[in-house]
């Protein structure tokens, strides 16, 4: 992040100030989290605009392995995306969720371009408003591609990232 504020000549500190992170262990943990943004959104209202969950996914899939757990990981999962949607209906705040892509068995069968899917199902798919797809392209060129949006185009654009944070990508 100091990167970042340097290279849009801004004061580290107030870059800093304006950042809370959080690891969540399991699951569970990142529920009990949810809770304390929530509260932390409350005291300072209108001060965040933005909450990054990365990788949703992981922890669930640790958490509940194996079919026999698939009802439950994905009720658990309903109830943090349920959650995630209440926070940001009721404090403005866009919800960015990065998940983890895995192989599509079926894709083979079907001649897909891409034999790779999003882990969550269809609970995950609906829940989130637009969807976008990134992945490596040549060199440090990186592709981001709206595939699944109410009111974009599937579009893709190129970018690339660097200490500085998101550029230009140059081919």
């Amino acid at each position: 992040l100091r990167d970042i504020a340097d290279r849009f000549n801004v004061d580290h500190d107030a870059v800093l100030d304006n950042v809370l992170y959080a690891r969540a262990y399991t699951s569970e943990h990142q529920m009990e989290l949810l809770d304390f943004v929530a509260a932390k959104f409350h005291e300072e209202g209108g001060v965040f605009k933005l909450l990054i969950i990365d990788s949703i996914m992981a922890l669930f899939r640790v958490d509940f392995s194996g079919r026999g757990e698939l009802a439950e990981r994905q009720q658990k999962l309903a109830q943090m995306l349920s959650r995630l949607q209440k926070i940001s209906e009721e404090y403005n705040v866009a919800v960015f969720v990065t998940n983890q892509m895995t192989a599509d068995p079926g894709a083979g069968m079907t001649f897909q371009a891409d034999p790779k899917k999003p882990i969550g199902g269809h609970i995950l798919a609906h829940a989130s408003t637009t969807r976008i797809s990134l992945r490596k392209g040549r060199g440090e060129m990186r592709i981001a591609k709206i595939f699944d949006s109410p009111d974009m185009p599937e579009n893709e654009a190129t970018f690339a990232i660097s200490g500085g944070g998101v550029t230009d990508a140059k081919e």
